[in-house]
C-alpha cells in the first residue's frame, strides 16, 4: 500500500460513538460521523447495543470511504468494558454496561480475592467500574454461558476482532482500573491466575501494531480496499495522551474530557496515590505507568445544564467571582476526588442563567484541579475534548493550578491520538491557545473560598 495518510478512527465513547477521518499530514479531522450511544436496558442485564454500533461503524466507513480513500483503521473506546467471545468470535454474554449495579451483589466475595492497590494501581470502584468485578459476576451468575467463552477481550480489541478476525489484548485498556493488570511488571495480575482466566487472555500486542487487514466480507460491505490495515487500538484517555508523549517535554499533564474527565501526569511530583479518592495508575500507549485521577465531569455537566443556554457575559463572571457563588461536590457520588460528599450551592440565591453557567464551569475546573493535585501534576496542562472550548473552565483551571493551560485545537483529541497509531512520520499535534493564570486577585480568592468550603464539609 501507499503511505498512510487518512485514518478512519472508530471512537466509542460512553455517551456518543464516532467515526472520524483523520488526516495525518495536517493532524486534523476532515470528516466525522456520530451517533448517540445508550445501553439496552433489558435482559439479561443492561448491555451495550453492539449490533447498532456495528451497523453505524460499517455505514460510516462506507460513507467516509466514498468521500476520501481510507488508508487504515484505528480504534479507541471508553474503559471498564470487555467482551467474552466464543470460538467463532460471537459473544458468549452481552457486553455489560459498567453503570449496572449487579456486580455489587457479590462485592464482598470479590473484595476477598482482588489484588491490592499496590499491585495493580487500580482502586476499588463501585458498580462495574472494575472490569474484574464485572467478569467475576458474569462467571458466577451465568456459568454455562461463561463456560462457552474462549477469549476475554478489552473493548477496542473486540471491535478489532470483528474487523480482522484477530484476537489481541492491549495494555492501555488492561491497565484502566480493571484489576486484571500489573503495570509495574507489565503482566496480568494475580487475580487472573487466581480465577484461572489466563487461558482466556489473547496475546498482548502493542497499541500501534497492525493486527491484519479488514475481512473480505467487510471490504465488500464498505467498499474499502481489502488490504486496508487495522491497528490494535487503545483506551480513549490514553489516546488523548499519546500525542503529548511524543511531543511534550515533562513535566506536563493532560486532561481528557468527555463523559469522564481524566487527568494524567507525566514527570510530575512524587506522591502517594489515594485510591479512596479515585486516583489510580493508567498505562500509556508506550507501556509506562501514568498517575491518573478522574471524575464524571461530562456527565455532571450534562446533568447540571440539561440543554440550557451556555451564554455567559463578563458581567456574569464578575458577579459570580465577587459574590463567591459556589457549587460544591459531588454531583455524581461514588467516584471522583470527593466521592462521599453531596452537592451543595452556596450564595446562589436568585442567580441568572449566565451566572449559573459560570459557577458550573468553575466547579468543573476546580474538581479537575483537585484531581491534578492528587497525582502530583506539574508543568503546563493541556485540555483535550469538549471542555477545551469552555473559556471559563480553562481560565479557572489556570487560576486553580497556578500554571499555564493549553486548550487543544483538536475537536476530538482521542481521534487524533488513535490515528497516530498508524503514523510513522513523527508529525505531531498542534497545540492550541495557551492561557496563563488570571492576574485579577478575584480568581485566586474564589479558588481559596471553594477549597475552604469543601474542606469544611469533609
Amino acid at each position: 500500500m501507499d503511505a498512510i495518510r487518512h485514518v478512519a478512527v472508530i471512537d466509542i465513547g460512553k455517551t456518543n460513538a464516532k467515526v472520524a477521518l483523520v488526516d495525518l499530514v495536517t493532524l486534523s479531522e476532515v470528516a466525522l460521523r456520530r451517533m448517540a450511544n445508550a445501553p439496552l436496558r433489558r435482559a439479561p442485564y443492561p448491555h451495550h447495543d453492539v449490533e447498532a454500533l456495528w451497523a453505524f461503524i460499517l455505514d460510516s466507513l462506507a460513507s467516509l470511504g466514498r468521500e476520501q480513500r481510507i488508508d487504515a483503521i484505528s480504534i479507541t473506546t471508553h474503559g471498564a468494558t470487555g467482551a467474552l467471545v466464543d470460538t467463532s468470535g460471537e459473544l458468549a454474554l452481552p457486553i455489560l454496561d459498567y453503570e449496572f449495579d449487579g456486580p455489587e451483589a457479590l462485592a464482598s466475595d470479590y473484595d476477598a480475592i482482588r489484588p491490592p492497590f499496590n499491585q495493580t494501581g487500580s482502586p476499588r470502584l463501585p458498580l462495574g467500574l472494575n472490569l474484574g468485578a464485572q467478569i467475576y459476576w458474569q462467571q458466577k451468575q451465568f456459568p454455562a454461558e461463561f463456560a462457552r467463552a474462549a477469549r476475554m477481550l478489552m473493548y477496542p480489541q473486540y471491535w478489532a476482532l470483528r474487523l480482522t478476525g484477530v484476537a489481541a489484548s492491549e495494555m492501555t485498556s488492561l491497565g484502566c482500573h480493571t484489576d486484571l493488570w500489573n503495570p509495574w511488571t507489565a503482566d496480568f495480575s494475580s487475580l487472573v491466575d487466581r480465577l484461572d482466566w489466563r487461558g482466556l487472555m489473547a496475546p498482548v500486542r502493542p497499541a500501534g501494531e497492525r493486527l491484519g487487514s479488514i475481512l473480505p466480507a467487510l471490504a465488500d460491505r464498505t467498499g474499502l480496499d481489502p488490504q486496508t490495515p487495522v491497528f490494535c487500538g487503545l483506551h480513549d484517555s490514553n489516546a488523548s495522551l499519546l500525542p503529548h508523549l511524543l511531543s511534550d517535554k515533562p513535566p506536563f499533564s493532560v486532561v481528557s474530557t468527555g463523559t469522564w474527565v481524566v487527568s494524567m501526569a507525566v514527570g510530575g511530583r512524587q506522591v502517594d496515590l489515594d485510591p479512596a479518592r479515585d486516583s489510580l495508575v493508567n498505562v500509556n500507549a508506550l507501556g509506562d505507568p501514568v498517575p491518573s485521577a478522574r471524575f464524571m465531569g461530562g456527565r455532571e455537566f450534562s446533568l447540571l445544564t440539561q440543554g440550557q443556554s451556555e451564554d455567559c457575559s463578563d458581567g456574569d463572571v464578575a458577579a459570580v467571582l465577587a459574590r463567591k457563588t459556589l457549587l460544591l461536590p459531588s454531583i455524581q457520588q461514588g467516584s471522583g476526588p470527593f466521592p462521599h460528599q453531596a452537592r451543595a450551592w452556596l450564595d446562589a440565591e436568585d442567580i441568572d442563567a449566565g451566572q449559573r453557567f459560570a459557577a458550573i464551569s468553575f466547579y468543573l475546573a476546580l474538581m479537575t484541579a483537585s484531581c491534578l493535585e492528587l497525582i502530583g501534576a506539574d508543568g503546563p496542562t493541556t485540555i483535550e475534548g469538549p471542555f477545551a472550548r469552555n473559556r471559563l473552565f480553562v481560565a479557572m483551571l489556570a487560576a486553580a493550578t497556578a500554571r499555564s493551560v493549553v486548550a487543544s485545537e483538536a475537536a476530538t483529541g482521542t481521534s487524533i491520538g488513535a490515528a497516530l497509531l498508524a503514523s510513522d512520520q513523527g508529525t505531531l499535534l498542534g497545540k492550541g491557545e495557551r492561557l496563563e493564570p488570571p492576574t485579577d486577585a478575584a480568581w485566586a480568592d474564589y479558588v481559596r473560598s471553594w477549597r475552604e468550603a469543601v474542606e469544611a464539609r469533609r
